[in-house]
This record gives structure tokens, C-alpha cells and sequence, in this order.
């Protein structure tokens, strides 16, 4: 029993060292204030939409800020003085978050600031999904539902709405690819539960989709893109 009990204390203790740890890498994380979006640059609707692909492969560059800014900015950016966003929402409830994954970590979009703030350190990519190219993509977007945010609707009616409007927001992300001549691919397959956790997620916070973004990979002879 006494060996039993100092086993469980030795236990306790290693836990709450690596958790400290864990806390201070989260820490080393500092808010990334954007640049402006520049919001009058790119190619024309009809052109962009002739040119909206997925593509599965990326090259291993980093996106700069001031296209990342851009980036999220025609995701969910707001783009009225009421607040009011890029891409619609059901009853204005703008429950839907982008979690911006890259190398350093995982950080949060903050449309209002236009800043990422940081949730987790460390390079979680691999965890975004279970195709083999997400750990390849500098950027990985995971768009995550805040049912709080969404009154006393019904869970079904609360899923139905946050889904279609992922759906509206990662559509702009494949318009915005097209008009800069980004890869991109919108994801479902991946282990929510296990992203979730490394995530630190609410239980009331839903990972709807993921989507990969990035500069295209350099094509060798013979090899086409794949459309979709």
C-alpha cells in the first residue's frame, strides 16, 4: 500500500511538471498583429472563378503576413462598419472560428483586431487530418463552431447552420487561392476528438472542416493538377 501511494505521488508529481511545461511553450506564443488587408488587389470574379481548383500539393514556403492577412480577411473577414463579415451567417450568430495552424503553433482569428492570438504551441499539423500532405502545407485553417455562440436553437438545427456556413467561408478561401494562384483543398477526414484535445477545445466547440493552404508545388513534366 505504502509503495502503491508513492508510485500515484511520483505520478502526480510528473504530471504536473510536463503540464507546466506544456504551459510555458502555450506562453512563448506572442499576438500577431496583421498588416491592413489589401482588399483592392487580385484578378476578376469571372476569371477566379475559372480558375477555383483543389489541389493536394504544396510547397513548403511559408505564406508572408500580408497575404495571410488577406487570406483571412476574404475568409471571415468584416467588411461593413456593423460588423457584419465576408461570407454570410445564420442570424448574424458569426459562431464559426478559424484556428490558423502552422509550425510555431496554433493560433485564433480575431477579425475585429485583425490579429492571430495564440491558443497552442508547437507544430500540430499532422493532427488536421489523416491525409498524408496536411503536415506538407505551411497553413492549415480549422474552422470550429462556438455553439454558445448560437442562443437556444436545437443541436441539429445548431450543426445544419454552422456547416453550411463553414461552407460559405471556405469557399472564399478557394476564391481567394484561384485569384492569388494558391493550392488549396477543403478537409473532412481527420480525428476530431484527438484535434480537439490538442487544441484545447470546449466541449461545446465543434470542428466542422479543415482546409490546407499554400503555394503550389513545383509540377514536374507529365503531371497535371486536380480539379474538383
Amino acid at each position: 500500500m505504502v509503495k502503491l501511494k508513492l508510485i500515484q505521488t511520483l505520478c502526480f508529481g510528473l504530471a504536473v511538471i510536463l503540464g507546466a511545461g506544456t504551459l510555458a511553450q502555450a506562453s512563448d506564443l506572442q499576438t500577431i498583429q496583421l498588416p491592413k488587408p489589401a482588399i483592392t488587389q487580385g484578378k476578376p470574379l469571372m476569371q477566379t472563378l475559372s480558375e477555383r481548383k483543389t489541389s493536394r500539393e504544396f510547397a513548403s514556403k511559408d505564406l508572408d503576413q500580408q497575404t495571410l492577412s488577406n487570406l483571412l480577411w476574404a475568409a471571415f473577414g468584416i467588411n461593413r462598419p456593423d460588423g457584419r463579415r465576408t461570407a454570410p451567417s445564420a442570424l448574424n450568430h458569426q459562431e464559426i472560428d478559424i484556428f490558423v495552424t502552422m509550425k510555431a503553433g496554433v493560433y485564433r482569428y480575431d477579425a475585429k483586431a485583425n490579429t492571430l492570438v495564440p491558443v497552442v504551441s508547437g507544430d500540430i499539423r499532422a493532427m488536421t487530418g489523416l491525409q498524408g500532405y496536411v503536415k506538407e502545407a505551411p497553413l492549415d485553417l480549422v474552422y470550429v463552431a462556438d455553439f454558445a455562440k448560437m442562443g437556444d436553437s436545437q443541436e441539429a438545427e445548431k450543426r445544419f447552420l454552422s456547416a453550411a456556413n463553414t461552407g460559405f467561408i471556405s469557399e472564399n478561401v478557394y476564391l481567394y487561392s484561384a485569384s492569388e494562384g494558391l493550392a488549396t483543398v477543403v478537409r473532412a477526414n481527420m480525428d476530431r476528438t484527438k484535434l480537439s484535445e490538442a487544441m484545447k477545445l470546449r466541449p461545446d466547440q465543434k470542428i466542422t472542416l479543415a482546409q490546407c493552404v499554400g503555394y503550389p508545388k513545383a509540377k514536374t513534366s507529365g503531371e497535371n493538377s486536380t480539379k474538383k
